[in-house]
């Protein structure tokens, strides 16, 4: 089959399919729309876009194809019920095309229930734009029907500030070689920070594209920019997720992730401190600075919410220069002041405020802390007292850790059980136990021994983890889950049983494993078998008013526990008794793969 009768295969029978991108709002990581995509037949050479679109403006039929385009994304965007704007991506040959029929989008938008305000014309650029005055005429024939435009992969190919200047998008995605290694990249850092400004004195958007890594998101959210797009966030794909939460920072196990500090947030830090506005002269906030010797920074603040910062040094430096009074004292701080500071909710765990930090790309020694809601200016923090709560912190949990695993001890399992019992709310504890670890020991010997419960240490710290949750290790093969909430847990449990099973036999020699076991002799110089290391699990649903103390919580723990090491294999133990009269317990005994 010829080309020419594929393409014409093609558009004839509408065999695209569409594709979703979230773009997301960096503030809170909620999606704000999606980049509508288009793939070809899946099993034809005519899959990827480029080559179809190629293929179609060697033709000559390049506005055929785009028409057939617009008509599947929307269709499907409607179709799938998807919240934001839709991107939708046109070449400025399509815009100019003479046989383009003025209308097209609007009948497609009215079929399928769509406002044209919830669509953006994304100008993806193939060829070089030669005369601008049609250019212009184009987009605003677009924008007179509602839409808005957005200028495409700024700092690529034939894309430039002119675009920006001549169009006036209202939004404009950075080009993916500006955001790849940001991270590690002092000049892409200081690139994007212009270009916030400059958008922002112009009323943009600015998208970052290209997103992979968490490190790569951190720097982005917190040089202000806001929107981002890439495989970190999501891929492509054809029902994509209508919501979406911030990408956390990728990092390696951290322990004190599972102590309770709910007192450690950045809140502690707020320290009052006058602020500027952006209109203000330049004159004005220097006069602020030297009448108060000891005002060490300027939060510049509109309508409430932080837009930038001034440092005396910086400010005061730059008064000093010749001509600077003379040419700018008049000057609204707006054009001097920094537009990126570092903006801290002030819910933020101060672990994950120290990685913000050294993500921003730069050290300075405060940041501004905003109300995790408003996004509104609450105070100024300091570098050196976080670095101070820090080290009080770590100090407490190298205290209170288990030596072997990491994980809370005795003393933090007991002050957390106690603090929930305060609060007077329903929780779930389940109580760890290895079966036959005690002759595993005397067989393989103690490092072999540690090894078993590192592994388990592992399986619990990677069971998926709600608001409120803790883990701790009591000691030897014992392990405490802590779960918020009435009937919480018990799913994880089997899953942690299963994980265990599966993993098991890892620790044996290859005899043992395949005999299902080890053969020891007793005290009497009798041989006996115990068969593979297995894991009970006693779980106790307290609620308010059974117990007075992590004193006896532990003690209903561990005879829930003893009912559930009496049962062969990895076992789950429920305790269903609501008063101490009462002694309806129940076993669950999940189907595990048993090695043999």
């Amino acid at each position: 089959m010829s080309s020419c009768q594929t393409l014409d295969h093609i558009i004839a029978g509408g065999h695209l399919h569409a594709l979703f991108q979230p773009i997301v709002d960096m503030r809170d990581g909620k999606v704000a729309g999606y980049e509508g995509l288009i793939r070809g037949p899946s099993d034809s050479p005519w899959h990827a876009p480029q080559k179809l679109l190629a293929e179609a403006r060697r033709q000559g039929r390049l506005f055929e194809l785009d028409v057939l385009c617009r008509e599947v994304i929307l269709g499907q965007f409607a179709h799938l019920g998807l919240a934001g704007k839709l991107f939708l991506n046109v070449t400025p040959d399509v815009l100019l095309d003479r046989k383009a029929i003025h209308g097209v989008t609007l009948r497609f938008l009215k079929e399928v229930g769509i406002p044209p305000d919830r669509v953006v014309i994304e100008l993806t650029e193939q060829e070089p734009i030669i005369d601008y005055s049609i250019m212009r005429d184009a987009v605003r024939h677009y924008r007179d029907m509602g839409f808005s435009i957005a200028l495409d992969d700024l700092g690529a190919g034939y894309s430039s500030l002119r675009h920006w200047s001549e169009l006036q998008p209202e939004y404009v995605k950075i080009d993916m070689h500006f955001v790849q290694n940001v991270d590690r990249d002092d000049v892409k850092r200081q690139f994007l920070r212009s270009i916030n400004e400059i958008a922002h004195g112009l009323g943009t958007r600015i998208i970052a594209e290209g997103i992979e890594t968490a490190a790569e998101y951190e720097v982005i959210r917190h040089l202000g920019i806001p929107l981002g797009q890439g495989y970190h966030i999501a891929r492509p794909a054809a029902e994509p997720a209508m919501a979406a939460e911030r990408p956390r920072h990728e990092r390696s196990w951290d322990p004190q992730e599972w102590f309770p500090a709910p007192r450690n947030r950045a809140q502690e830090l707020i320290h009052p401190n006058p602020v500027a506005n952006p209109n203000q002269t330049l004159a004005d906030t220097v006069a602020q600075f030297q009448t108060s010797p000891d005002l060490h920074c300027l939060p510049v603040v509109d309508r409430g919410r932080p837009v930038g910062m001034v440092r005396r040094h910086e400010l005061l430096m730059l008064y000093s220069q010749r001509f600077t009074r003379e040419l700018h004292d008049r000057s609204p701080l707006r054009y001097f002041m920094r537009v990126d500071p570092l903006l801290v909710p002030a819910d933020q765990p101060l672990e994950e405020l120290s990685e913000a930090i050294s993500a921003h790309g730069q050290v300075d020694q405060e940041f501004v802390i905003i109300d995790p809601h408003t996004g509104d200016y609450l105070g100024v923090g300091w570098l050196v007292e976080l670095l101070k709560k820090l080290t009080k912190l770590q100090v407490h949990y190298a205290r209170y850790a288990n030596p072997l695993t990491q994980l809370p001890g005795n003393v933090p399992i007991n002050e957390h059980l106690d603090g929930l019992l305060a609060t007077h709310q329903p929780f779930t504890v389940a109580y760890c136990d290895l079966d036959h670890f005690k002759p595993f020991n005397d067989h393989y010997g103690y490092a072999r021994g540690d090894r078993v419960i590192r592994a388990l240490g592992d399986l619990v710290r990677r069971l998926p983890r709600r608001q409120g949750d803790f883990v701790g290790h009591v000691g030897g093969d014992d392990f405490i889950l802590v779960f918020n909430g009435e009937g919480e847990g018990h799913a994880r449990c089997k899953w942690l049983l299963e994980a265990f099973a599966e993993q098991v036999g890892e620790f044996y020699d290859a005899g043992d494993r395949a005999t299902g076991g080890v053969t020891l002799l007793d005290r009497q110089g009798r041989p006996r078998f115990f068969p593979l290391l297995s894991l009970s699990i006693g779980v106790v649903p307290v609620d308010p008013g059974l117990f007075e103390s992590h004193l006896d919580i532990a003690q209903r723990a561990s005879e829930v526990k003893r009912c559930a090491k009496q049962k062969p294999g990895n076992t789950l133990f429920v305790d269903r008794r609501l008063g101490s009269d009462q002694h309806d317990i129940v076993t669950d005994k999940p189907p595990v793969r048993r090695l043999g």
